[in-house]
Parts: structure tokens; C-alpha cells; sequence
């Protein structure tokens, strides 16, 4: 067996074995990147150091961790719990309302901190007491919620965007404008796969509040619907680069939580940080491991392996995407987002460039396959968090999620085969 080979055993054997006993998946990246540097006759301990260095030091990635902590600040500065009354206001009264008002609040939110984990935190504290306490089936309730807060990574502003733009030397911007219409097609489609899941449910009818609550209700949540005009805007004018968009929106919320709302003493800062710097430090360590399990890839040439294996479908892109798409879907049955971007994107972007795919429109698709693997057993990341924040057994939760995980596999088909939804506005917007 060849030294390639046997290193590409090593990463996949490894990696399996790792995961399967629990270890973080950031030590499990660096110990497979290790061992293939053994068998790859590479070994020199800087070598390792300087590419763990090397995968986060990067300007771009700066806004990851000023995206977690305006994440942190608007869930502590009640600019999440405003987003949520102010839809509950206006659509909590129709039947299986509280639903709709999650959709909505989970499009509005996702417009602001960019992380799936945060705003389904957010939406099922709030939302999962009022859902039990009105009768709604708690299963699909935390299903929905759970399929709700997987819209973040997609419509900008999006941590998992900036992963990936950094791991492949893609454009942000271009990536950040990408996820507009498809997260708001997301949303579209929880709403029709709702209304047939109500079709089966006995739900009460309450009665719509006067316009001038629902006005006020708008009003209170006037700062919050603000932030996502002030980073978008300032992004496509130039203003600001999505680097700086981050810092902005952390300020932002800070401003809001301390001086506007008042719901957030100074002396709350410190624990804000602290959790966002916890946060951050999972994410950059996971970066750091990917960056030396993919120098090790690179040398071992594995690109060069995958691109034998799915060259014959180069010449029919559409096809190709097919592939990748259904390659990526059992990926994300057992990897989590970020390690799904840093280890195969590199490997697939080239490929998908020589069939002639987007690099945008295939940013989009991998973040969005990736997405999807959130809520995807066994692993299901997002599936956790509402469990855990429910108490409720997650084999039920993932009976719940069904009918809108078949719903957002259905829009990826969708995408596969209509690449212009995506690619137009882009072109546009540009």
C-alpha cells in the first residue's frame, strides 16, 4: 500500500474511531493530521505548530467571535425576546399561531447573529413554555423550533459563511448576499410544511389584540429590527467589510442591551464574555485542527483522489452537484457544520469549479447541506439544544423534525436543479 493510501486510511479510520469514543473534534483533526504526517514520512513537530497557528490567523476570521458575542448580547439584552413578541403580536392569534411566530421570529433573528445554536436557545426558552402550556404537541413544536434556528447559517449576517469563505478564499460578501432568498424560502416552506402538520392537530383560535398593541409591540422592537439594516446596509455600500459588520453588530447590541433596553446590567458584561469567549474557543480550535488534517490532505493528494472518482461527472454539472449534495447529506449525519466546511470544502470546491459550478452558488449549497446536517440524527447539534432545553427525549424530537427535514431536502433538490434561484439574485444584488 502506497504511503497516500495509508494515509488516507489513517484520516478515515481515525476520524471514525475518535468521534466514536466522544473526543473533541478539534484534538481529533489534529491527532488524524498527526498521524498522517507519520505515515506520510512528514513528521516535524513546528511544521504542526505553525499550521495549528496558521488556521486562525486570519483577519476574516475575526468576526466569528464578534458574531457569537452579538449573538450572547441580544439574547441577554432582550432584543431576541422583542423579535419574538412583536411576531407573536401580530400572528400568535390564528391557529397553531405560536408556530407561525416562531417562523418568523427565526427568519427576523437569523438577520442578526448569524449562529443556529443561539437563536434556537433563544426561541425554545421563550416559546416551548407558552407552546406546553396552550396544548401543543411538544415533539413537533421543538421539531419546527429546531428547523427554524438552521435559517441562521444561511441569511447573512452568517458565521458559517465566513468558515467557509476563509477555507476556500471566497468572496463574504458574494456569500453573504447568496443566502438572502434562499433563507427566505426556508421560511416559506416551514410555513406550508406547518399548515399541513396543523391539518392533524386540535389547536385553540384566540382572538387577534387591536392594532394599536401589535403597533406597539412593533415599536418596542423598533433597535432590534434595526441591527440587520445597519450590517447588511453597511456591507453593500461598502461602508464596512463583514469583518467590521461583526464588530459593529456587537456593538450595536451592547449599545441597545445597556442604554436603550436596560435590560442588561454592566455588571452582566463579564458573564456575556465569558460565555461568548468559550463559544469562540471551540470554533477557533476546531479551525486550527482542520488547517492541519487539510495541509496533510493536500500532501497525501487526496483532491487528486476524489476528483478521479467524480471526474466522469464533470461534464454534467448538474448531476455532479447530485452527488456531492448526497455525499454531503450522510457527511452531515455525523459531523457537525463547522468541521464538515474546513475538512471537505477545500477537497470539493476545485471540482466543482472545473464542472463549471458557481463558487457562490456551491458555497451556498455546502452551508446549506451543512445546515440540514443540524437537525440531522444521529448527531443533530440544534436537535440537542431544544432537547436539552425542552426536556424532552430526543428520539421524540427527531419523530417532531420530520416533516421539516423532508421539507428543506426538498429545497435543496430545488436548488440542484434550478441553480438561477440562487445564482440571479446574486447577480443582481451585485
Amino acid at each position: 500500500m502506497s504511503n497516500e493510501a495509508l494515509a488516507f486510511v489513517v484520516f478515515s479510520v481515525g476520524m471514525l474511531t475518535l468521534m466514536g469514543i466522544g473526543m473533541n473534534m478539534g484534538l481529533a483533526l489534529v491527532l488524524t493530521g498527526a498521524g498522517m504526517a507519520w505515515v506520510l514520512d512528514f513528521w516535524d513537530t513546528q511544521l504542526l505548530a505553525q499550521n495549528l497557528v496558521a488556521g486562525v490567523d486570519s483577519f476574516p476570521l475575526l468576526a466569528v467571535p464578534f458574531f457569537i458575542l452579538a449573538g450572547e448580547l441580544m439574547n441577554s439584552g432582550g432584543i431576541s425576546r422583542r423579535i419574538i413578541t412583536m411576531a407573536q403580536a401580530w400572528v400568535g392569534h390564528i391557529r397553531g399561531g405560536l408556530g407561525f411566530v416562531a417562523i418568523g421570529a427565526a427568519v427576523l433573528m437569523a438577520s442578526m447573529s448569524g449562529s443556529a445554536l443561539a437563536d434556537t436557545a433563544a426561541l425554545a426558552t421563550i416559546l416551548m413554555p407558552m407552546m406546553r402550556q396552550q396544548g401543543y404537541p411538544m415533539h413537533t413544536s421543538a421539531g419546527l423550533i429546531a428547523s427554524g434556528g438552521i435559517i441562521a447559517p444561511i441569511i447573512p449576517p452568517s458565521m458559517p459563511f465566513v468558515i467557509y469563505g476563509v477555507t476556500t478564499n471566497t468572496s463574504i460578501s458574494s456569500l453573504f448576499l447568496s443566502g438572502i432568498v434562499p433563507g427566505l424560502i426556508m421560511g416559506a416552506g416551514l410555513i406550508v410544511a406547518w399548515k399541513l402538520v396543523l391539518r392533524n392537530l386540535d389547536l385553540p383560535e384566540g382572538q387577534p389584540l387591536p392594532l394599536r398593541e401589535r403597533l406597539h409591540a412593533t415599536l418596542k422592537a423598533f433597535w432590534a429590527l434595526l441591527m440587520p439594516i445597519i450590517i447588511i446596509g453597511g456591507m453593500k455600500t461598502g461602508v464596512f467589510t463583514p469583518t467590521e459588520a461583526a464588530v459593529v453588530a456587537a456593538f450595536y447590541a451592547l449599545v441597545v442591551a445597556l442604554f436603550v433596553h436596560r435590560e442588561m446590567q454592566v455588571s452582566a458584561v463579564y458573564g456575556v464574555l465569558v460565555r461568548a469567549a468559550k463559544t469562540t474557543a471551540i470554533v477557533m480550535f476546531l479551525c486550527a485542527g482542520a488547517q492541519v488534517a487539510s495541509y496533510m490532505i493536500t500532501l497525501a493528494d487526496l483532491p487528486s483522489v476524489l476528483t478521479g472518482w467524480l471526474g466522469p461527472l464533470v461534464e454534467s454539472p448538474r448531476l455532479l452537484m447530485l452527488v456531492m449534495m448526497l455525499v454531503l447529506v450522510l457527511v452531515g449525519t455525523a459531523l457537525d457544520l463547522t468541521p464538515t466546511i474546513l475538512i471537505f470544502a477545500p477537497v470539493m470546491l476545485p471540482i466543482a469549479v472545473k464542472a463549471g459550478i458557481d463558487p457562490v452558488y456551491f458555497g451556498l449549497m455546502f452551508v446549506l447541506n451543512g445546515a440540514i446536517g443540524l437537525i440531522t440524527p444521529p448527531v443533530g447539534t440544534v436537535l440537542n439544544v431544544v432537547a436539552g432545553v425542552g426536556r424532552l427525549p430526543l428520539h421524540r424530537v427527531i419523530q417532531g423534525v420530520n416533516p421539516f427535514l423532508i421539507t428543506y431536502v426538498l429545497i435543496l433538490l430545488l436548488f440542484v436543479l434550478f441553480p438561477h434561484i440562487v445564482t440571479a439574485p446574486v447577480a443582481w444584488m451585485r
